[in-house]
């Protein structure tokens, strides 16, 4: 089995820790299931605070501190409405960092069909809206191929190298 290849000082695995790990801080976001599924809601359209605790199956205090995290993070943004007669309320739009975050969930969601649905197929279809083709998450290079992970090489930031350079 392959990997991907760790370039430069990369290379002594020994040598470095990887303590500011950007997976590890995009964790610190949206590691739990229930800020996961809550996204997902909010990708499907769900913007009330009710519809995001009954949606995801969560208590409304695991909802209020969810929902809370994610807007602190920036990926939900609130908004207030109010219904005639009623008190004012807040409802959770998604902003650009939160759609950013759309092709991590929806490569989670590619991952759960093909290996956790006991060979019963996806119980969703993703398509284009316009066309009806199906549509899939995938590691391309800016040529557009697709990469396995063996065609992968890491190699450290450009601050990284600047950091390196000075004496």
């Amino acid at each position: 089995m392959g990997a991907i290849h760790l370039e430069g000082v990369l290379a002594d695995r020994d040598a470095w820790r990887a303590t500011r790990c950007s997976i590890g801080k995009a964790m610190e976001v949206i590691g739990t299931r229930s800020a996961v599924l809550i996204m997902r809601e909010a990708y499907y359209g769900t913007t009330r605070f009710d519809d995001f605790a009954a949606r995801v199956g969560i208590t409304e205090a695991v909802a209020s501190a969810r929902l809370r995290e994610l807007a602190e993070a920036g990926l939900l943004e609130r908004s207030p409405y109010r219904e005639p007669g009623q008190r004012t309320r807040h409802e959770y739009l998604l902003t650009e960092m939160g759609r950013d975050l759309l092709p991590a969930v929806l490569a989670l969601m590619q991952w759960g069909d093909k290996y956790l649905q006991d060979g019963r197929g996806a119980p969703l279809d993703l398509v284009e809206n316009d066309t009806g083709e199906p549509v899939r998450v995938e590691v391309r290079g800016e040529s557009g191929r697709a990469m396995p992970l063996e065609g992968l090489r890491v190699r450290p930031g450009e601050q990284y190298r600047e950091r390196l350079r000075r004496p």
